[in-house]
């Protein structure tokens, strides 16, 4: 009988798989494991280092936390008052056996694609300090959104007074959720607001990285791992090359190789219309105002 495989081995072929994305062809031929081993101990291990990492997400508890984020927004995202961004991603997924089409994402249904939703919160240091996933293919990210317990704490007062977090067109405009202006013939004021909105907004789309082939425990996994690896490594693990870079000499931004790297990653689309309360639309205006006056920066009007 074979010996089995040691932790050290499944550990370092789990890590080779995030940090790749690699077939488990790739993977056997690498590490001389059997396909059929590797797709069964990856999930277990993902699940045991997601246990053992889940602490490095979680929502700040403490009024400190709150400012610290909020004080990045401000002086590196030049978004004041805000608290954190959202998104969320399909992830491609081998659908499970006898699912049917319960994960069959109708929006690429020509390329017979399954996904999951991963839905998170992003803290202006792309830290992960929320995390919602599992929602199957075809729900849309406003369900997502409506569904996830994000949403309760948010309505029950979550962020600090007056602190707001921000989000795609596909999210709906609330107090404390900042979108975009939809349409094409914005006036420049507003144009200048969803500039600023896109440029924090950004560090969302960044933080996602590559999640290919996988499910929700490996998602959970490769999310813990993320911001463990930020705050031991926060200089090497995210190279700027990677991310987003402002060109304002150019007038435009510069994709990082990650966000061109995500094949794996959909944007959840935008399902029916989202009703706006007035206190909504006010504080947007508030910002306009902001953005345009004394919260102005030099290079806006070259982004627009």
């Amino acid at each position: 009988m074979r010996p089995a495989f040691s932790p050290n081995l499944k550990i370092e072929v789990t890590l080779s798989y995030l940090a790749t994305g690699n077939s488990y062809r790739s993977l056997q031929q690498l590490f001389r494991v059997p396909k059929t081993a590797i797709s069964s101990f990856i999930p277990e291990v993902c699940e045991v280092l997601y246990t053992s990492l889940q602490e490095q997400i979680k929502i700040p508890e403490c009024h400190d936390r709150w400012k610290t984020i909020e004080k990045g927004f401000r002086y590196c995202w030049n978004f004041p008052g805000c608290y954190g961004a959202i998104d969320g991603k399909h992830v491609h997924i081998r659908a499970p056996e006898h699912c049917g089409s319960t994960f069959l994402n109708y929006i690429y249904i020509k390329k017979k694609t399954n996904s999951i939703v991963l839905f998170a919160l992003v803290d202006h240091d792309y830290h992960f300090i929320y995390i919602d996933v599992g929602s199957n293919g075809p729900v849309s990210a406003s369900k997502v959104f409506q569904r996830c317990s994000l949403v309760d704490a948010l309505e029950r007062g979550l962020l600090p007074k007056d602190g707001v977090i921000i989000g795609d067109d596909a999210f709906p405009l609330k107090e404390y959720l900042m979108k975009p202006y939809g349409g094409q013939s914005l006036q420049v004021d507003e144009k200048v607001f969803n500039y600023r909105l896109l440029r924090a907004r950004h560090l969302v789309e960044n933080a996602f990285g590559i999640l290919v082939r996988t499910n929700d425990k490996i998602v959970c996994a490769a999310c813990a791992l993320h911001n463990f690896l930020r705050n031991k490594s926060p200089k090497t693990c995210i190279p700027r090359a990677s991310v987003n870079i402002e060109a304002f000499y150019l007038g435009c931004t510069i994709e990082g190789s990650r966000r061109k790297e995500t094949n794996g990653l959909q944007s959840v689309s935008r399902v029916g219309s989202h009703q706006q309360t007035k206190n909504a639309k006010v504080k947007r205006e508030a910002y306009i105002r902001y953005f345009v006056n004394e919260g102005a920066v030099d290079w806006q009007n070259k982004m627009l």
